[in-house]
């Protein structure tokens, strides 16, 4: 799949991401059983991304976390998700969907507590500018003008 942007392609053939996550040590461990193919990236898209994302039994889809800029969409090909909310937990199952807008402060993550893989769909837009909460740890995010996410101590340090 290099060169020539394909026309049309099997989801699976997309190869997955190499590094696990962008996240700094100690939570890029905590990715350990997430693997997300970048399908919008296959095709080019620069405005908006979509990973085809699997969760092995016991692994998350992310550090809870709430987008300033950036709407984000999942849909559930198979398996059985718990989204984890502010609101609480609500299982999510195949076929079904959820949606978070940008800047409304609503933390959010997928954890599989079930014994099968659950694959699914994540689209969210590139929003520049964007900034990351993580309300349950010591992080925070910020889309610099580059394109590139820098991670930060809650107080403003660096990671």
């Amino acid at each position: 799949m290099t060169g020539q942007k394909p026309i049309a392609i099997f989801a699976e053939d997309v190869p997955p991401r190499v590094r696990r996550s962008l996240y700094p040590e100690p939570f890029a461990s905590l990715m350990a059983g997430r693997e997300k193919r970048p399908l919008g990236d296959a095709f080019g898209l620069v405005n908006f991304g979509v990973n085809l994302t699997r969760l092995a039994p016991g692994a998350r889809s992310a550090l809870r976390h709430s987008h300033a800029e950036q709407d984000e969409f999942v849909y559930i090909l198979s398996g059985e998700a718990s989204l984890v909310t502010d609101q609480g937990e609500t299982r999510l199952c195949a076929g079904m969907c959820a949606g978070f807008p940008a800047g409304d402060g609503d933390a959010h993550h997928l954890l599989n507590r079930t014994d099968a893989d659950v694959v699914y769909l994540e689209i969210g837009d590139r929003a520049p500018g964007d900034t990351v909460i993580y309300p349950d740890d010591d992080l925070q995010a910020r889309l610099d003008a580059a394109g590139q996410w820098q991670f930060l101590h809650k107080d403003g340090r660096p990671y």
